[in-house]
């Protein structure tokens, strides 16, 4: 909201940002000067973030990338094989992982 109160009657998430964009402003301008306002830029930025969000969305974005990237880059090296896959789980059934195996070799 424009006047730094949200819907529910408190300030807004980005109202404290507001306050630190104006204090900047007021000490570092004044009617006939106004070259301060380059200090403030840092603040402001902060601000339209707050609003915005820009700068996380496009970070976001550039880790979710690289994580596909790496993700499709690298082969499954560590993919058990059918007979392990069958045989999970049974402890102490090694005649059976041996007859499993042992089918699995004849065809």
């Amino acid at each position: 909201m424009s006047s730094g109160y949200g819907l529910t009657g408190g300030p807004s998430r980005c109202f404290p940002f507001w306050q630190e964009v104006l204090a900047c402003y007021v000490v570092n301008t004044n009617t006939e000067d106004d070259t301060g306002k380059k200090k403030c830029k840092p603040v402001l930025e902060d601000y339209y973030e707050c609003l915005h969000h820009k700068k996380e969305a496009s970070r976001v974005l550039s880790l979710q990338t690289a994580y596909r990237k790496a993700e499709t880059a690298l082969p499954r090296d560590s993919v058990p094989p059918a007979g392990a896959i069958r045989n999970l789980g049974l402890l102490g059934k090694e005649e059976d992982s041996k007859a499993v195996i042992g089918s699995l070799g004849k065809r």
